[in-house]
């Protein structure tokens, strides 16, 4: 009677963590993510190199770039080739921006998307100059930190990092390129 009643706590327990199947979070999803609600969308126009990521291993695949177009009627052009969770991901069309600060890919080639590179990005931080942004997902399933200007100087890396931690990523999984 004894093994009866602790087999449903030992199988509970083993429910936990990621599941087959379901995409990985670097984040703590109980911790409230914000956006940057002063953002101009005009000042995402160019392109941004991708200087770190976040991934279950390190390695993986190389540094991505975003290219940002002239916002045109409450959506931006957006082509991008980041990696992800340690995969090469692709993206190229608009993204709507309901909200100041959160671009929300329309479609991929045809379909339309849901996960991975196609769901809404959250800019959680931008500096001043607007040469780093910090980008991430309610789900936690990717963040990234994108640069203007080739590699990332130490202060705004630092900058970049307190801000993931304050919207609840795990920086120990946080890849620099």
């Amino acid at each position: 009677m004894h093994r009866l009643t602790i087999l449903p706590l030992v199988l509970l327990a083993a429910c936990g963590g990621k599941r087959d199947g379901m995409p990985e979070s670097f984040r703590d999803t109980d911790t409230p993510i914000y956006s940057n609600a002063v953002l101009d969308p005009a000042e995402l126009e160019g392109t941004w190199t991708q200087a770190a990521t976040f991934a279950p291993e390190a390695g993986g695949c190389k540094p991505g770039t975003v290219r940002f177009g002239r916002p045109d009627g409450g959506a931006i052009p957006v082509t991008a080739d980041l990696c992800l969770g340690g995969k090469s991901q692709k993206i190229s069309g608009r993204a709507a921006m309901p909200v100041p600060g959160r671009l929300v890919p329309e479609s991929v080639g045809s379909a339309a998307v849901a996960d991975g590179i196609g769901q809404a990005w959250w800019i959680v931080w931008a500096d001043v100059d607007m040469r780093t942004l910090v980008i991430g997902t309610p789900s936690g399933e990717m963040g990234f930190i994108l640069n203007r200007d080739g590699r990332l100087p130490a202060d705004r890396l630092a900058a970049a990092r307190e801000i993931l931690e304050w919207n609840g990523y795990d920086l120990e999984r946080l890849q620099t390129f």
